[in-house]
């Protein structure tokens, strides 16, 4: 007789998270594009959607009134005031369905969604993506020009503090460049494929 298919095991989440400006966002979508196998939470937000984002692609954008349901629902993971302006959230059931179901799933989000988690789900791997210098994170956050002069002064401002948690997190991946730390944050996932044996760190070459 033959053995019944085993269960589907639950799948460990993988947090992403760093300074504003470190390019979390192109490293996750360099994941998606080359893995589609891993689940990647979409958040909600509050802030207007910049030119070309999609909505329910890059993220869910709501209103405040919404948002607060949410909130008051049960229905986000977790959720933030990022930069003093927006709010930002995981909506809870794609989470757990995806784990559920056996899924790598990636959560991109900032510091304080970080702690949020941890909080809920302490067996997550909690990822740090730290810029190579401060002048290259600047050099990153002027060069992309979707802030006003006072945005990226306010950004800046939360990097400053956002960078001093790095030793809150697991593991730290150097982003020099988006492909090599894409490669990176998919071997800390345990997915099979052709990549580096070793997270970059401070000291490895670019």
């Amino acid at each position: 007789m033959a053995d019944a298919p085993a269960a589907t095991q639950p799948s460990r989440l993988v947090v992403l998270a760093g300074p504003t400006a470190v390019g979390k966002g192109t490293v996750a979508a360099a994941v998606r594009t080359s893995h589609p196998e891993v689940w990647y939470s979409v958040s909600a937000t509050t802030r207007p959607p910049r030119p070309g984002e999609q909505d329910g692609v890059h993220y869910w954008f709501v209103s405040d009134e919404e948002f607060d349901r949410m909130i008051a629902e049960g229905e986000l993971l977790e959720w933030a005031t990022v930069h003093k302006v927006a709010r930002y959230g995981t909506p809870r059931k794609p989470v757990e369905a995806a784990l559920a179901a056996g899924r790598p799933a990636l959560l991109e989000i900032d510091l304080q969604g970080a702690r949020q988690v941890r909080a809920t789900m302490p067996q997550a791997l909690f990822v740090f993506l730290a810029p190579p210098s401060w002048e290259e994170l600047v050099r990153r956050l002027v060069g992309r020009g979707t802030e006003t002069e006072e945005e990226r002064e306010r950004r800046l401002e939360t990097a400053r503090v956002e960078l001093e948690a790095e030793q809150e997190f697991d593991v730290t991946i150097v982003n020099r460049e988006v492909h090599a730390a894409a490669e990176d944050l998919v071997t800390l996932m345990k997915l099979s494929a052709p990549l580096r044996t070793s997270p970059s760190n401070p000291d490895s070459e670019a």
